[in-house]
């Protein structure tokens, strides 16, 4: 095996690695969000006004948390492999010549 392929290897291992802790912990930080609205609902005792608000705080922090999480590893894997010339996934087209005007 040659330095450029264990070095592959490597960076791929880190690559899923990366992956797997950021998606642990959007997925914790989503459930003790969830945890913490669910006891402030529970403490509440019934206030319909403040749960309302309580649950639409939690909604949105849990949204904004997976959205940026998922939207930054898309970027990311995008840039990836724009940097590695992985362009299988795009087709060149040549423009078509100007058209020729006759008299």
């Amino acid at each position: 095996m040659s330095r450029d392929e264990a070095r592959a290897i490597r960076d791929t291992e880190l690559e899923k690695d990366r992956a797997r802790y950021g998606l642990l912990a959007v997925v914790v930080s989503n459930l003790a969000i969830a945890g913490v609205a669910i006891f402030g609902v529970w403490r509440l005792g019934g206030d319909k006004a403040v749960i309302v608000g309580v649950l639409t705080a939690a909604f949105t922090a849990v949204s904004s948390l997976t959205t940026a999480y998922l939207g930054i590893k898309a970027v990311s894997n995008t840039a990836k492999s724009i940097a590695l010339g992985d362009t299988s996934g795009r087709q060149r087209t040549e423009p078509a010549p100007p058209a020729q005007r006759t008299p």
